[in-house]
């Protein structure tokens, strides 16, 4: 006689009738000083408090160079237009996002290996990695849209089935980032609460979500009492400039209707000791492209 698969426990409950804020209950600096790597300790401490840090240039310019060929060539290639891993601006059709660009591009597949990158997540996270999600994103002039206020571990636990907090990004500049040109936008200690957020998942939610945040999004009233605690950080840098931040951070970008395009490589790193599970809160899994069900470390 066989039994089903135990349940892995939900700590950080979401898309109930109400939303519900839980206290963080994993830690956000895994290493605890035995996994080696360029962050500083004063830095990481930094990281801990804040959830976020900055690298004013993580690659060389000659490096981005080569990084804003590669996406102008992939977001010029007919075929990556027509692929499903590619998401296109709702007014003008242009494209917006390509995930999984690790796998169709051997250029952004170097640069998830280079020591640089990698290396910061292992330290943050305590152990190997992989890959949860990859993808360039770009956000011409003249309109792009941005995207609303949310925290990522919400969606990734909700849909694709992460347990824990034991997940990092990292968003690198190939153009300069102003004040101005729809910036990332962060609560500075925000990721220390869990905001589980009201309603149901809708079935095949990711298609719509890649264009327009919907569900998983905080009230009016809760957004304001996060802004009121924690503040707002925008990020500006040049091109080559690197953000990290915590997976349960509240953040979000606005509109660019400047004519200054901001495009970005966007990693994110999960330890393999945290391997997504069936959704927590959702019909189905979201397509490998966006959650990955390949959990090979990365070497």
């Amino acid at each position: 006689m066989t039994t089903a698969p135990e349940r892995t426990a939900d700590l950080y409950p979401t898309r109930g009738a109400t939303e519900v804020a839980t206290p963080r209950m994993d830690p956000v600096v895994w290493s605890e000083g035995g996994t080696p790597g360029p962050i500083e300790a004063a830095v990481l401490a930094d990281y801990e408090r804040d959830g976020f840090l900055v690298i004013d240039q993580l690659i060389t310019p000659d490096e981005v160079e080569m990084y804003r060929r590669e996406l102008e060539r992939l977001t010029t290639d007919p075929e990556i237009r027509a692929d499903e891993r590619s998401i296109v601006e709702p007014k003008s059709d242009e494209i917006r996002t390509v995930f999984e660009v690790h796998k169709i591009s051997e250029v952004f597949a170097g640069l998830v290996r280079d020591p640089r990158v990698v290396g910061r997540a292992r330290q943050i996270l305590g152990s190997d990695v992989y890959v949860h999600q990859s993808r360039i994103n770009v956000k011409p002039g003249y309109g792009a849209t941005g995207f609303y206020w949310h925290s990522d571990f919400e969606t990734w636990h909700a849909e694709d089935g992460i347990p824990n907090m034991r997940t990092v990004s990292v968003s690198i500049a190939l153009t300069r980032n102003y004040d101005t040109n729809g910036g990332l936008m962060i609560m500075p200690g925000s990721h220390k609460t869990f905001l589980g957020c009201a309603g149901e998942t809708p079935k095949d939610n990711y298609k719509k979500s890649l264009q327009m945040q919907d569900a998983g999004t905080p009230s009016d009233e809760s957004l304001a009492k996060f802004a009121d605690a924690h503040g707002i950080k925008l990020f500006k840098g040049e091109a080559g400039s690197a953000t990290w931040f915590d997976c349960n951070c509240m953040h979000g970008s606005g509109d660019n209707i400047t004519p200054y395009p901001r495009s970005n490589v966007f990693i994110v790193f999960n330890s393999v000791e945290n391997k997504a599970v069936e959704p927590f809160a959702a019909p189905v899994r979201r397509p490998e492209f966006i959650g990955a069900r390949d959990f090979t470390p990365v070497r």
